[in-house]
């Protein structure tokens, strides 16, 4: 099952995607700028072999709903999120409203 859906953060809106398949689930909430993703992101692929892209996301582990997505602290960031004061530990809702 897929689920697509807007969601509110402090007013702004953001698209929620939930791909549910046998034994995992995958979740991320997007910008037009980026994104916070579960932990099937792939931060060292995004930060090395795919660099030139500059691409805007944070990865939290650990998450099973887009609800927990969003409280849950990034537990990696690539390179171009760090340039946009998004960090490690941060909150995932914080992080998406730095990618407005």
């Amino acid at each position: 099952m897929i689920d697509v859906s807007p969601i509110e953060i402090s007013g702004h809106t953001f698209l929620s995607i939930s791909v549910i398949l046998p034994k995992t689930n995958l979740l991320v909430v997007t910008s037009d700028k980026g994104y916070i993703m579960c932990g099937a992101l792939d931060v060292a692929l995004l930060n090395e072999k795919l660099k030139d892209r500059k691409v805007i996301a944070g990865r939290a582990v650990g998450v099973k709903t887009i609800e927990q997505l969003l409280e849950a602290p990034l537990e990696s960031v690539t390179h171009e999120a760090e340039s946009m004061g998004i960090h490690k530990g941060m909150i995932g809702k914080e992080a998406m409203l730095k990618m407005l």
